[in-house]
């Protein structure tokens, strides 16, 4: 090999070892100085080389890393706002139907609530007046301007008959006029061939409960001579042996005495609920006690005499015929009140009948 290829050789060699052993020692020293400047650190605190270096770094990197920051927050917000929106409309969803389910709950509860008060009314007035009686619910009413009635779910196989008195937790309602196996149909107390005998409660003044085709109930057949003033109670009477003595009917509203008149026009408002109702009371017998006594019928005689005061009312020129036709029309007044309703309930073997219920 000629001699300048080896020197080259040679010199190659020469380079590749110069070039490993200061690769080698600039390790040692990178290392070397890397531990003694931990070191340093460690022991000066936040006062060191390294954290003066750092801080330096943080300083100049500051601006870029605030730049990126104030990029990536709009899109950072953007992403947040359809995230929310997506968990909203869920929560909204879940409040809508959990909304709806407690309506329907407090509908439920408030029907509940409002039923077991008429209920609760029914009973009362039942044990108040001590009444035999069974309840029904109303499923019908009258769909002409004639009739004013409603139809109830019991019949006879409920042991109901015509006749029998029907109330609500306000008072006496109606009483029934046809009566099948399971339905009973009743005229209420509003209905123009409805009357019932009936008494100013306070003053003990007797007279008639009637309807009219108006719907507006009357207490008729009252002597002027007798007291009456509005927001007296009126109760049944017992007269005529249908409906118990001393049942609510209504107050007085108007109380009117026509000139030569010897009745009082008195209108009534009913306590009882005769528009709407859902569930009533059938009355299916009477005590004793419940009935009108002799006493009762002799005072209603007394009440409906006329008096030397009514006669006297009438003209002169026809105070004969007047004072007459006076006393003829209260003689019999005792007799409208008990058959102008339909007396006690009809059985098999007895059949009672009169102008109303």
């Amino acid at each position: 090999m000629p001699l300048s290829n080896q020197i080259q050789g040679a010199s190659s060699g020469l380079g590749s070892n110069n070039n490993k052993h200061t690769g080698g020692r600039s390790f040692i020293i990178l290392s070397l100085l890397s531990i003694v400047l931990l070191t340093v650190s460690a022991r000066m605190g936040t006062a060191g080389p390294l954290e003066m270096v750092r801080g330096g770094f943080s300083t100049i990197t500051m601006p870029f890393r605030m730049a990126g920051s104030a990029i990536a927050m709009p899109f950072q917000g953007i992403g947040n706002i359809f995230s929310n929106l997506t968990a909203d409309q869920q929560t909204l969803s879940d409040l809508k139907a959990e909304n709806e389910q407690l309506r329907s709950r407090n509908a439920e509860l408030e029907e509940t609530n409002q039923s077991t008060q008429r209920l609760q009314g029914l009973l009362d007035l039942k044990n108040n007046y001590n009444l035999q009686s069974t309840g029904a619910r109303v499923i019908s009413g009258s769909t002409d301007s004639f009739n004013n009635t409603i139809v109830i779910d019991k019949g006879t196989s409920s042991g109901l008959a015509v006749g029998m008195p029907v109330v609500d937790s306000g008072g006496v309602i109606g009483q029934i006029i046809e009566c099948g196996s399971t339905t009973s149909t009743v005229r209420l107390i509003t209905d123009e061939k409805s009357g019932v005998a009936a008494m100013v409660q306070s003053s003990r003044a007797q007279g008639m409960l009637m309807g009219s085709a108006s719907r507006q109930i009357t207490l008729n057949l009252i002597n002027t001579n007798q007291k009456v003033a509005v927001g007296d109670t009126v109760v049944t009477s017992g007269l005529g042996g249908v409906f118990p003595k001393g049942l609510p009917l209504g107050k007085v509203t108007s109380v009117e005495a026509a000139p030569g008149s010897i009745y009082y026009t008195i209108v009534i408002e009913p306590y009882g609920n005769v528009s709407s109702n859902e569930e009533v009371m059938v009355i299916t017998s009477l005590s004793e006690e419940q009935k009108a006594t002799a006493d009762d019928i002799a005072e209603a005689d007394k009440q409906n005499t006329p008096t030397a005061t009514d006669s006297d009312s009438k003209d002169k020129d026809s105070k004969d015929s007047s004072s007459s036709n006076s006393s003829s029309g209260s003689t019999s007044t005792t007799n409208s009140q008990q058959n102008a309703t339909v007396a006690a309930p009809t059985s098999n073997t007895q059949h009672n009948s009169g102008r109303t219920d």
